[in-house]
């Protein structure tokens, strides 16, 4: 329920790419078409790289989750301050590897760790969350975007990284009992169990 609670953050509100991308490109950098197919090639750059890093992790874990997401939100309010287009270029490969490492590590996660005899009807939520959560976002992304501006619209996307972050933190404390303390004069993160 963490990891599809993290999807429906995200996949709501922080992968509306096409509002992203088109708005930045035509408000904020007064780019054309052409600049904004160059941006959505360097995204899916960043995809790819995201897609072959999931790849070779192995087991996905909660923390790779939680790193994931965290990655994504503070990629997002980085590209949200970008003074240039190039700069915001170089946040969407970053952001493209977020996203795609979260969303392929949910998916894996997620049938990995269910019991085979409820594995199609989680996928099928899982499904409903990551196709449906994206048209549902988007106006509020859009109204954000058109009334506040495309950097407030990006920075919808970079809170909903960090909310599921704190969604994945919570569950750790709360079924792993996280907890920071201090070992020889630096701050460490110890889990109750070695599972996650």
């Amino acid at each position: 329920m963490a990891i599809l609670l993290m999807l429906f953050l995200i996949g709501t509100f922080g992968l509306n790419f096409p509002i992203f991308l088109s708005t930045m490109s035509v408000t904020a950098f007064h780019a054309g078409a052409g600049q904004y197919g160059v941006l959505s090639s360097i995204m899916a750059c960043g995809s790819v790289a995201g897609a072959l890093l999931a790849a070779g992790c192995g087991r996905p874990t909660l923390a790779l989750l939680l790193g994931a997401a965290a990655l994504f939100g503070f990629a997002c309010a980085l590209a949200a301050v970008m003074p240039n287009y190039w700069l915001f270029g170089i946040m969407l490969v970053v952001i493209g590897i977020a996203a795609q490492t979260f969303t392929t590590s949910v998916n894996s996660s997620v049938q990995l760790s269910t019991a085979p005899a409820m594995r199609g009807r989680v996928m099928a939520i899982l499904l409903a969350i990551s196709a449906g959560g994206t048209p549902l976002g988007a106006p509020i992304v859009g109204w954000v975007a058109d009334t506040f501006g495309p950097r407030w619209a990006l920075g919808i996307g970079a809170l909903s990284g960090l909310a599921a972050a704190l969604v994945g933190v919570r569950y750790l404390v709360k079924h792993h009992q996280l907890k920071l303390h201090l070992d020889m004069r630096r701050w460490r993160l110890a889990l109750s169990t070695d599972q996650h």
